[in-house]
């Protein structure tokens, strides 16, 4: 699991070297693509449930699941969620981070950060003994508390051998409630936190969702093992940071 995580979060460290303005979403898959199958695995999300490409690339209110597409070019100022998935040795990485496309207000990088602090606040509560609800709690409560909202119908998951595993893993709940926390479980923690409403509505496409008042959106996913000594992140941001040379 560690392996095919760290894959993932290598082929988002070189996607980042790529995502300027003028790009086209479809070209980053097509770099995920290539890196991946390059690496002896092969992406996770392609065929998953009839997805019909490698990446998700959800752009500015665009939630998740965006699909690639030549006639999507990323302009200065934009922001892109990747969610990125491999399938290594049997086993199943998956992690998502959203990146600045060039200059982005400080109102859209406030919002980047604090969707990806409330990320480490949820993996703090990871821990065994704990339950699915202590997690989204800490989540929401972080969010709201600076102004946003959380996205309700998308949730964290359990991830092995198959993408989706139990338990579901809200990114909102309430302390000491929902599936009991076991140790050796593997799950993913992936906060959608809103700019505006909580509100959100499927694209034409079929699998592109959008903020409904088409406010931005931003999404940041780590595969965590639940170990006896406390949670392990699998994943990786530092191969993004290494690439961009800062944090958000």
């Amino acid at each position: 699991m560690r392996e095919a995580n760290q894959l993932v979060g290598k082929t988002l460290g070189e996607l980042a070297r790529h995502i300027r303005p003028g790009v086209t979403t479809l070209q980053l898959n097509q770099i995920a693509d290539m890196y991946i199958r390059d690496h002896g695995a092969v992406p996770a999300f392609l065929g998953y449930q009839g997805f019909p490409k490698s990446l998700c690339t959800s752009v500015n209110e665009q939630v998740v699941h965006g699909v690639p597409s030549a006639q999507t070019v990323l302009k200065d100022g934009d922001i892109i969620s990747i969610d990125c998935g491999t399938v290594l040795n049997g086993f199943v990485g998956d992690s998502a981070y959203t990146f600045c496309v060039g200059e982005v207000s400080k109102e859209i990088r406030r919002l980047l950060r604090t969707t990806k602090e409330a990320l480490y606040e949820g993996i703090r509560q990871a821990t065994v003994g704990h339950r699915t609800g202590d997690i989204g709690n800490a989540v929401q409560s972080y969010c709201e508390t600076r102004g946003y909202s959380v996205v309700r119908e998308l949730v964290g998951h359990g991830c092995g051998r198959k993408m989706h595993e139990d338990p579901e893993v809200p990114n909102y709940g309430r302390r000491g409630c929902g599936p009991l926390l076991r140790s050796g479980m593997c799950i993913c923690i992936e906060p959608m936190i809103n700019q505006g409403s909580k509100n959100v509505a499927l694209e034409k496409d079929g699998w592109t969702v959008r903020t409904k008042d088409r406010k931005c959106s931003a999404h940041f996913e780590h595969c965590i093992a639940l170990r006896p000594e406390g949670p392990m992140i699998l994943s990786s941001f530092d191969y993004v940071e290494e690439t961009t040379g800062k944090e958000i």
